[in-house]
């Protein structure tokens, strides 16, 4: 029996496979030859989960590989409605960013309540100017996505004194549903957005959601950049409905350097890195032999998503 094929929708640097040798043949593709590739693998590893040539490329007929797994939290880049109706398994890559994100929200908070940029900012000005800063213990926070990454991100907030709410799909035991979303905004000083880019979540946050906030909130977005209208969110900071805002993803990125986001008043703009630390490439890349070890054995793989809903849901007895 002939060995499986991986291939990878490559990115610099490429995943570190070595472990594979002898067990599967490994194949590269980039946007342009990824289409006349596809149908010879058995298994897709998207590597570069920035792009949306998987969209582009999936046949909607014949051989496709059995198994894509992205190297990435979100599977928006991944999914169109041809591999959705298809019996290939998606994966992502869930236990990875948990952790990381969680702790890059935190600073950011603690940068916003203690008013680091504006300390930095006096510093290279040499001007020494005295302020009060936030509380963050005793505030309340929000956090909208009841997945690993907005748990872990509530987990944060909580240990910093935070009295934090989630809001997900649908309420359940510590969990409110989306139906309690706008009343949560409304008392909330910090709104951190977790969640999954799907139609239902596109452009959630809006001119009427950021009109809900208290004039004292700020609001971080960790999630996709589409889910948030990033020209509401400006008129927002600059007709000071809101306090500040920072946000970690975009609605096209890189952020052209032409965009107006760059230069709001109270706008703190990070290059879609809240997720990566020291060696992030390195845990995907054993992540992704892990998994392999467990398809090529037949064995049920982890991280499955749900492919109607648009991301990899909890058991019944753990909150998604």
């Amino acid at each position: 029996m002939s060995e499986p094929t991986v291939l990878v929708l490559a990115a610099d640097p490429l995943p570190r496979l070595g472990h594979l040798t002898g067990r599967a043949r490994v194949d590269y593709a980039d946007e342009v030859t990824l289409a006349d590739r596809l149908p010879g693998a058995d298994v897709l590893l998207v590597w570069d989960f920035t792009s949306d040539a998987v969209r582009r490329a999936w046949p909607g007929e014949g051989p496709r590989p059995r198994w894509v797994h992205t190297a990435s939290a979100g599977v928006d880049r991944v999914l169109c409605p041809e591999l959705a109706a298809s019996d290939t398994v998606v994966t992502n890559a869930r236990g990875i960013f948990e952790q990381p994100i969680a702790e890059y929200v935190a600073a950011l908070v603690l940068a916003m309540a203690k008013d680091l940029p504006q300390t930095l900012d006096l510093q290279r000005r040499h001007e020494w100017r005295h302020r009060e800063s936030l509380p963050v213990a005793g505030s309340r926070g929000v956090v909208v996505g009841a997945g690993p990454i907005g748990r872990a991100v509530a987990g944060a907030l909580r240990a910093l004194g935070v009295t934090t709410a989630v809001v997900g799909r649908r309420a359940r035991p510590g969990i409110h549903g989306d139906q309690d979303l706008d009343p949560l905004l409304a008392r909330a000083d910090w709104v951190v957005c977790a969640a999954p880019l799907t139609t239902a979540t596109l452009g959630m946050f809006d001119a009427h959601r950021f009109g809900l906030m208290q004039p004292s909130a700020r609001f971080v977005n960790v999630g996709r950049g589409p889910l948030v209208v990033e020209a509401d969110l400006v008129d927002a900071l600059r007709k000071r409905w809101i306090a500040g805002a920072a946000l970690d993803v975009f609605e096209s990125e890189p952020l052209p350097p032409e965009s107006p986001v760059w230069d709001v008043p109270g706008l703190i703009v990070s290059p879609h890195m809240s997720g990566d630390t020291v060696g992030w490439r390195d845990r995907l890349g054993e992540q992704f032999v892990e998994m392999y070890d467990l398809w090529a054995a037949g064995e049920p793989l982890p991280n499955v998503v749900d492919k109607k809903r648009g991301y990899v849901p909890m058991h019944d007895h753990s909150p998604d």
